[in-house]
């Protein structure tokens, strides 16, 4: 039984710098409420996008594929990663490193097809109107808006 030591005072570190945490996150948050303003005119509660006036409402419904897109180059992304660990050791751990690298990526190819095949890398698939965000000939954004 080498350690006289408490098991608790291991934890005593972690208590501390858990509760300076927290100490410090309460302590900013009074500070702020010290110096900022609690008035709210219509003007600063306005709608706004990127400086500019909002035109229309921002309830319209985008298409499935933004979000499927999304999701391949997040899943393609994060695999990605898990490889560069593999390849920086990959001298060292030899030919089954490297055969479990391919098979690996040949999964991920697999997977490309599918979501090729699927239509998960088209921005435009039938059905879906390509004017849906486009203003109507004769009319612009803003008359649309109005309307």
């Amino acid at each position: 039984m080498g350690s006289t030591e408490p098991l608790s005072y291991g934890f005593a570190n972690i208590l501390l710098f858990l509760a300076a945490a927290v100490g410090f996150v309460i302590f900013n948050l009074t500070l702020g409420s010290f110096f900022r303003r609690d008035r709210f005119d219509p003007e600063k509660m306005r709608v706004y996008e990127c400086g500019e006036p909002a035109i229309g409402t921002s309830w319209i419904r985008y298409s499935i594929a933004f979000y499927r897109l999304a999701l391949v180059f997040l899943v393609f992304d994060v695999e990605v990663v898990f490889l560069f660990p593999v390849v920086v050791v990959l001298k060292r751990l030899g030919w089954l490193a490297f055969g479990e690298i391919m098979v690996f990526v040949v999964v991920l190819v697999v997977a490309l097809i599918y979501a090729w095949r699927f239509g998960c890398l088209e921005w435009i698939t039938a059905g879906m109107e390509e004017t849906s965000t486009r203003p109507q000939s004769g009319g612009t954004l803003a008359d649309r808006a109005r309307s």
